[in-house]
């Protein structure tokens, strides 16, 4: 009997991790979804015509790095990363050095919304996509 439980144990063992290990990896996809959508948002807002065009687009960066539930999501804008998780801060729970850059672009991407001008706006844009971009 021994034997017997002794070669099942492997078994047993990668029946409880394969599930976990899946649920990582479904959340390290959805986070890595959610940056790069709220990268390609700052990329428009950077390439944005005017003030309020460029203002709409670091509303989605926000709204992508946040999720529904946070704070600073804005209902009255468009949610890009709607079904995609929770909000690439709220997905990446538990990974400082991630949570820490998205903590910043959020804080640029705030920034950049409070701009008056459109060259500040630029501006804000281009650090929240070098933030995201970098690794």
């Amino acid at each position: 009997m021994t034997k017997t439980f002794i070669r099942w144990v492997p078994t047993l063992l990668l029946a409880i991790a394969l599930p976990m290990v899946a649920r990582a990896a479904d959340s390290d996809s959805g986070v890595s979804k959610q940056v790069g959508t709220a990268s390609a948002h700052a990329g428009m807002a950077l390439g944005a015509a005017d003030l309020k065009l460029a203002h709409t687009h670091l509303h989605h960066v926000i709204n992508c790095l946040v999720g529904p539930s946070g704070k600073e999501f804005d209902a009255q804008e468009e949610d890009p990363c709607k079904g995609m998780g929770q909000g690439a801060i709220v997905d990446a729970k538990g990974d400082a050095a991630s949570e820490s850059r998205l903590h910043a672009a959020l804080a640029q991407a705030e920034h950049g919304v409070k701009t008056t001008t459109l060259d500040d706006a630029h501006a804000d844009a281009q650090k929240v996509m070098t933030t995201l971009q970098t690794k």
